[in-house]
Formats: C-alpha cells, structure tokens, sequence
C-alpha cells in the first residue's frame, strides 16, 4: 500500500491510479549570434520617425480651427463622412500612433540613436545603423505602418476639422487649447534639434495626450 501511495493515489476500493508524468518543455534552441557579415546598414531613422511625428502634427493641427473656421454658406459641399465616423476612426490613428512610438523605444538602435553619440542632433546622416535581417524586415514593417497612418491621420484629422467648421461638434476653447499645446510641444523638438530619442519619447507623450483630446471631443458631437 505505501508503494502504492509512492506511485499513484488509491481510490476507495484498493485500485491505483498512477499519476502521469510531468511534461518536459521543449528546449529551445540555443540562439546564433548576428556574424558581422550578415549585416546591412539600415535607412537613416529619421526617415520615418519625421513622418510619424507629422502625423502627430496632423492631428493637432484641430487647434487652428478654434480661430480659423468660417461661417457655413449654402453653396459648402457636404462632408462626405458624419463627424461620430471621423472621430472614431481619428482616435483608432492615434492609438496606433502610440503603438509606432511604443515599438520604436522596443527598438532603440534602430529607431533610437543607441549607439550613436547621445547629445547627436535630430538629422540626417547621423543615427544609421548596421543591422540583422530580421531588425531590416522589423524596419519595414513599421515604415509601413507609419506610411499608413500618415495618410489616414492626414483625412480624418481634416474631416473632424471640417465637423466643427459646419457646427457638428461643439467642442469648448479649451480643448483646442489642449490641441495647441501639444502643437507646441512639437514645434519645440523642430526648433531645438531634439535628439532621436528625446524626439522619440516626446512624440509617444504627445500621442497619448492626443489621443485623449479626441475621445473628450467625441462628448461634444451635436446629435
């Protein structure tokens, strides 16, 4: 019986019931370190974290309809796209904005300026980078991402300004004013030569903020 208790557990009734044994995991293959040979030099980061930041600029770009709309005339085509459609699709942008800056900082010799000096200013021809097959497929994705969002920032950005500018968001002064500053903060990595990745941790701030001045303005749609 106490061989029995050692191997399995006794049910009522003297049968034995032999535990099964632990799954091993599967060992993983041991990783094969980059041969300097099968590396290639990556485009300049700058070349896609300037677009992702003007992205950014798109969006709150909404601060300059604050002062900027005009009254709506009669003969004002119509918005092909009700305001509830651009302000959500708008808020899907600027999360997938934060999502890009996210992966940037997952990347930082790629998207970061690791490795190069750290005081080296937002420009060309300082941040690139020798890199693995892999890290080029990881860069291109994102330039794909980016390019997406780029454009669609761009449209919707546009058609929620023009959403206001025909009466059908009544958002108050201060949150534009919350658009303005994030404008700024912007405009103050362009003036100061930012490096790459105070641009970067910058630009995830601005994206996360951006993101909840359009939810907030999605309170403000007129019915």
């Amino acid at each position: 019986m106490l061989a029995s208790l050692l191997s399995g557990i006794v049910r009522p009734g003297g049968d034995t019931v032999k535990k099964k044994p632990a799954a091993i995991p599967p060992r993983q293959p041991p990783r094969v370190p980059v041969s300097p040979s099968d590396t290639r030099s990556a485009p300049d980061p700058f070349s896609i974290v300037l677009p992702a930041i003007a992205a950014l600029g798109a969006v709150s770009s909404i601060a300059s309809i604050n002062w900027a709309a005009q009254d709506k005339t009669p003969d004002r085509s119509k918005p092909k796209r009700k305001a509830g459609t651009a302000l959500r699709d708008l808020e899907t942008c600027c999360l997938g904005l934060t999502e890009i800056f996210r992966r940037f900082q997952k990347h930082p010799k790629l998207f970061c300026g690791e490795g190069a000096s750290p005081n080296s200013p937002l420009k060309f021809g300082v941040h690139s980078a020798r890199v693995s097959p892999d890290s080029a497929r990881v860069f291109q994705q994102i330039v794909n991402d980016v390019a997406s969002m780029l454009v669609l920032a761009s449209q919707n950005a546009f058609d929620v300004m023009s959403a206001v500018e025909d009466g059908e968001i009544n958002a108050p002064e201060e949150l534009f004013f919350g658009f303005g500053e994030c404008q700024q903060k912007l405009n103050e990595l362009i003036q100061s030569r930012a490096t790459l990745k105070t641009t970067v941790e910058v630009g995830l701030e601005v994206s996360e903020r951006l993101t909840s001045l359009v939810r907030d303005m999605k309170t403000y749609r007129l019915e």
